[in-house]
């Protein structure tokens, strides 16, 4: 083909695409949908001039009219590109709220829907069961770009755009995995798979894509780090990765390439935004966005193209198995969606997914370009029987049109039937409170602006006159929200206040007074508080803020690992990202105070924000606490970590002062350069977060124990190699009734409860306890839980018997904690622990 034919001819292409989204917005449709007709129609008039005009058309024309669109241009070229965006574009840490539902959907499902169609087509085709089974797993895929364009573009619940992007994406790895598998059932000439390669094989292919994307991820994020002077260089490696992933994954490996593409997407939205700079990370994200939104449309109008190449040789007796597979699709998501989700809900193995999430979930499963791909790459395989070929290419292609015509088309309407997409009253009222208190902020600010000018009075009066107007009528639609209960205006303020965190986030984030994989978090944070407030008020806001301050999952997979395992780092990185965030968040607690008494209390009254600052006091109070009992565990760590946030702090007001200085004309651009060059070195230098040597945290600890005062140097070595540090939380047992005594332990930081005969007594920081059990070789006789957060030192009972023996401090020690507590008889019968 000529290059300039098909240079042409790709520019026309970018037209069609960059005209189709105006068209989808002035008719209402979604983009998917209308680039899909564009390029059935362009398909349709090739295939005519092709029979009606071929001898009279030139080479050229013909060569491009049978442009030869292969499933390997889709699978190879778009596929990663799509899947890798969407990847990167995931909220992962909220998404881990709905793991359950979006796993179910992804993978569950996928298996539910191949089976219930492939049962429901044998009884109807003359195919085998295993080619109505490859059918069932090629149609199983929906579309991300489809799913994800549509749903991003409509004023959906965040929650329920979760889970349609996360299944759409997971779903996409389960059924292309699933289709290869009974690929292999079909091809003439290849030795069919067992019932034991089915255990084996399918499993080994998705772990060892979630392996191979998990390594090549990382591999690139190192040389991404490395590569941290040259931000273009960041970006071109970042476009090498899922190519890579998906050629080394699926040709060299034998794996599944696109469950590789999605764990390395995945990966490095996880853990990129905490090693690249923040510039680097959002250029990044916007260089995909474009790249992925390229080649969506690129991929809809291409494989649009094939419809009627695909379609050329359906009869009537096709609309009916078209129709068969629409009925047991749509039974399979039923299914799932009313039967095991509901049942996992019950089981509290799940959260509770919504009646009106469902409806979306199910009339959201569209089908697009991705099933087309898979149905053509059957097509093209010479070693599958004609026949099989032949239905798989039509029923694929109807099953795929039905969803985006029928489904695409009235997933606006759904949506807004199922108020999903209208604002609560809660909202509303918000809403019209907002703008009122920002247009008085506007006739302010516009007023001492106007002053400065040489502007004519009268009309500066009748600007302002037609301006109060406007604000007479915005504070008038506020005050009909005056019959708003007061528990509702409690919730507003709530809300209000979550969102005004979630500016003073970001914008600390812009600043680069925080780094991103903190900001990130913090963000999820407040992302969580805001919709907790909206589904319980009050109570879910000061729970979502615990929970926030509260010790996660993976921090407790990180304490076992250091208190069982003795492996450390996860829980130094931890720790040392957890005293980031709750500086910062105490930073911007105290600047919401401000924001109640500026903003809120003008819109919901003096008792709502009175109510409101004792709620902020709380957290503030809560954040105090967490952050002092870091300070108790890692003194000298503390310390270290608030000299750089004051560092941070005074290069962020360094930079502002000589970007002023440009501003006002008394520095050069030169020297500005110059400056911002050597603070983003002293920035790059800072950020390297200070190491976390909990071994060097040990030997603080043992220092400050007044038990341990009188060691010498030598007992101290010996004491710190073979003490263990053990963290508990609140509500963790560390001694019960009847355990043999073993261990003894000193607290090194918070508090422990003795529960003993009915009497409870409380013990705290320099305390010891399990001595008493130790010494009379009895078991334990009473039960300590910790009631707070616990730095404990644990050393086992022969060198605490070596060490009780030679020194006279710890004698002491043992003899007042033992009279003090009173849990000694006369005769020295150990009563206690």
């Amino acid at each position: 083909m000529d290059i300039v034919l098909l240079v042409s001819a790709s520019a026309a292409l970018f037209v069609v695409i960059a005209l189709s989204e105006p068209v989808a917005e002035r008719l209402r449709l979604p983009y998917s949908v209308v680039l899909a007709v564009v390029g059935a129609t362009l398909g349709a008039l090739a295939v005519g001039l092709r029979s009606t005009m071929g001898a009279e058309l030139g080479p050229e024309i013909v060569a491009l009219l049978s442009l030869p669109i292969r499933s390997s241009v889709f699978l190879y070229v778009f596929l990663p590109t799509l899947i890798f965006q969407v990847a990167l574009g995931l909220d992962l840490r909220r998404m881990l709220d709905d793991w359950v539902p979006i796993l179910v959907m992804a993978v569950a499902a996928v298996l539910v829907a191949t089976l219930f169609i492939g049962g429901a087509l044998a009884p109807f085709s003359q195919m085998s069961l295993l080619a109505c089974f490859l059918i069932g797993a090629i149609v199983s895929t929906t579309d991300p770009s489809a799913v994800v364009s549509i749903f991003r573009s409509l004023a959906a619940p965040q929650r329920l755009a979760r889970i349609v992007e996360g299944e759409s994406l997971l779903n996409d790895a389960a059924a292309i995995a699933l289709f290869g598998f009974f690929l292999s059932f079909v091809m003439a000439g290849v030795p069919n798979p067992t019932l034991e390669d089915a255990f084996i094989g399918l499993p080994s292919i998705i772990l060892g894509g979630m392996l191979t994307g998990w390594v090549m991820a990382r591999i690139a994020l190192v040389a991404m780090v490395m590569l941290g002077a040259y931000p273009l260089a960041q970006l071109s490696l970042s476009v090498a990765i899922p190519y890579a992933t998906y050629v080394i994954a699926d040709h060299v490996l034998g794996a599944s390439g696109v469950v590789a593409v999605v764990v390395a997407g995945m990966t490095l939205n996880w853990l990129g935004p905490g090693r690249l700079a923040p510039a680097t990370w959002v250029n990044l994200r916007e260089v995909w966005d474009l790249l992925a939104h390229w080649a969506g449309a690129l991929i809809f109008v291409l494989a649009s193209l094939l419809i009627p190449r695909l379609l050329a040789d359906a009869r009537l007796w096709d609309v009916l198995l078209v129709i068969v597979v629409i009925l047991a699709a749509t039974l399979a998501r039923v299914v799932m969606l009313w039967g095991v989700l509901p049942l996992l809900a019950r089981l509290r193995v799940s959260p509770q997914v919504e009646r009106p999430y469902r409806i979306a979930i199910l009339w959201g499963g569209l089908r697009g370009a991705v099933t087309l791909a898979l149905a053509l790459a059957v097509t093209e395989n010479l070693r599958v029987p004609a026949d099989i070929r032949r239905e798989v290419g039509i029923l694929a292609t109807g099953y795929t049109l039905f969803t985006l015509f029928a489904q695409g088309t009235t997933l606006r309407h759904v949506i807004r039937r199922l108020g999903l997409a209208k604002l609560t009253p809660l909202d509303l009222a918000l809403s019209r409170q907002v703008i009122a208190v920002a247009l008085q902020n506007v006739r302010e600010e516009v007023a001492d602006t106007v002053k400065e000018h040489s502007l004519s009075r009268d009309i500066v009066r009748s600007e302002a006159k037609r301006f109060g107007q406007r604000l007479d009528q915005a504070v008038s639609l506020a005050e009909e929200g005056s019959e708003i209960k007061q528990k509702d205006r409690i919730t507003l303020g709530l809300l209000a206040l979550a969102g005004r965190e979630r500016d003073l986030v970001l914008e600390a984030f812009r600043e680069q007074e925080i780094a991103s994989g903190r900001a990130e978090q913090m963000l999820t944070d407040v992302d969580r508080l805001i919709e907790l407030t909206r589904l319980a008020g009050r109570i879910g806001y000061r729970r979502a803020a615990r929970r926030g301050l509260g010790y996660g999952r993976r921090y407790r997979l990180a304490v076992a690992a250091h208190n069982r395992l003795r492996i450390s780092p996860p829980l130094a990185q931890m720790t040392a990202s957890r005293f980031d965030i709750l500086m910062n968040q105490r930073l911007i607690l105290r600047e919401l105070h401000g924001y109640i008494d500026g903003k809120i209390r003008r819109i919901h009254g003096k008792r709502v924000a009175d109510l409101l600052h004792q709620v902020l006091t709380g957290r503030e109070e809560d954040t105090a606490q967490a952050l002092e009992g870091l300070r108790l565990q890692y003194p000298g760590y503390a310390e270290e970590m608030e000299r750089r946030f004051i560092r941070r702090l005074a290069l962020r007001i360094e930079e502002r002062e000589y970007d002023s200085l440009l501003k006002d004309g008394l520095i050069g651009k030169e020297l500005h350069v110059t400056l911002r060059q050597s603070l983003a070195e002293a920035r790059r230098r800072l950020n390297q977060r200070p190491r976390l040597d909990l071994a060097v945290q040990k030997s603080a600890m043992l220092r400050q124990l007044p038990a341990l005062a009188g060691l010498d140097a030598a007992q101290l070595r010996m004491v710190q190699k073979r003490i263990a540090t053990v963290y508990a939380q609140p509500g963790d047992v560390l001694i019960r009734k009847g355990d043999p005594a073993r261990h003894v332990y000193f607290i090194a930081s918070g508090a422990v409860e003795v529960e003993f005969a009915g009497q409870v007594q409380r013990l705290g920081r320099g305390e010891m306890f399990g001595q008493l059990g130790i010494l009379t070789r009895r078991p334990r006789r009473a039960q300590i839980t910790a009631i707070t957060h616990c730095t404990l030192l644990s050393l086992d009972e022969v060198r605490f018997l070596d060490l009780l023996s030679r020194n006279q401090t710890l004698r002491q020690a043992v003899e007042e904690s033992t009279t003090r507590r009173g849990l000694m008889t006369a005769g020295g019968e150990d009563r206690a622990a």
